[in-house]
């Protein structure tokens, strides 16, 4: 059975937040003030590990299955001249995920991350949302309960995508969700010159324009203006947060997912934790709507979960000092 099998079932589980557990945020927070260092003076990794252990539910929170899932899908927008590369390439990327190539596989590895892959129907990619919705029910449907399913027993969740010509649906999914004008949200994706950012421009424009009186809720963004692999990446973090599994994001595309359920229910963003800043403009501004603060800005914009893999490492570091360091009382050392 799929995890959404109705519009109905996806906006019950949106509705149904599950919280994290207060008790063992509070034993983690209270194991911080007694670890032999001046309060606060771990800064971000003192609140990483406090917010570890409030998902994961235990004091001393750790990873022993975190997985990496990459999602891949086609955009049938990519005709509009939205992408320096044509379509062919995300097919090509998906084998080279297979053999192992890619930044993601060097990057999940040196983190320690499982790594799994779900292309979606890439030989039938979504239509054109300048003239039509991407996905109809259905097919939204099924791209939402593939996320689901990839969360497994997952303790840290990871997740990343690949798919040409994915800003543009990822800039409509911001503007529709937060508002701005949609050069606002545009960006270089992949490289394109000051004319392919027009045509991102007016194609983010044209679909709005379209399907503005049915942009009222969260499936009704995703289906209209996304993609597959968008939509995956959101039924992951909201299937994940039924399961109290702790998600850190990657970059823009993998942000802009969770803008339509951000807009409906802010809170789907509290079991989230953002791994870095990207150099697309749009995911500053998207950021700050959502409230997360990045764990790293390296001017990366590659996508693939890359810049998440590499904050994992920061996310580890955290907890090792959370559960190895020694107490004040153990260690014999008097308390100021």
């Amino acid at each position: 059975m799929s995890a959404f099998p109705t519009v109905t079932a996806f906006e019950a589980a949106l509705a149904a937040l599950p919280e994290p557990d207060a008790a063992a945020r509070d034993a983690a927070t209270t194991r911080q003030g007694q670890l032999t260092k001046p309060p606060g003076s771990l800064g971000r990794l003192e609140e990483i590990a406090i917010f570890l252990a409030g998902w994961q539910g235990r004091a001393r929170p750790r990873i022993e299955r975190g997985r990496a899932v990459i999602f891949a899908g086609n955009h049938g927008v990519v005709g509009r001249g939205v992408s320096a590369f044509p379509a062919d390439v995300t097919v090509q990327m998906v084998a080279n995920f297979a053999a192992g190539g890619a930044a993601i596989n060097a990057l999940a590895a040196a983190a320690g991350l499982d790594l799994s892959i779900v292309p979606l129907d890439l030989d039938r990619p979504t239509a054109d949302f300048t003239t039509a919705p991407a996905m109809s029910e259905a097919e939204c449907l099924a791209a939402l309960s593939a996320g689901a399913e990839a969360v497994g027993d997952a303790d840290l969740l990871v997740l990343g995508e690949m798919g040409i010509g994915n800003t543009t649906p990822a800039a409509a999914l911001a503007a529709a969700s937060f508002g701005g004008e949609p050069a606002d949200w545009v960006g270089p994706g992949t490289g394109v010159d000051a004319h392919g950012l027009s045509r991102k421009a007016a194609a983010v424009a044209d679909g709005l324009a379209l399907h503005r009186p049915h942009l009222t809720g969260a499936f009704e963004i995703l289906r209209r203006l996304g993609g597959r692999e968008i939509a995956a990446m959101a039924g992951a973090v909201l299937a994940a947060r039924g399961k109290r599994v702790p998600v850190v994001l990657d970059g823009f595309i993998g942000t802009a997912a969770i803008a339509p359920l951000a807009m409906v229910h802010p809170a789907i963003t509290a079991h989230c934790l953002s791994g870095h800043c990207s150099a697309e403009p749009g995911h500053v501004r998207l950021l700050d709507r959502l409230g997360l603060r990045p764990i790293l800005s390296l001017d990366m914009r590659l996508g693939e979960g890359s810049g998440a893999a590499v904050a994992v490492q920061v996310i580890r570091a955290a907890l090792a000092a959370h559960d190895g360091m020694a107490t004040f009382a153990e260690a014999g050392v008097a308390k100021g």
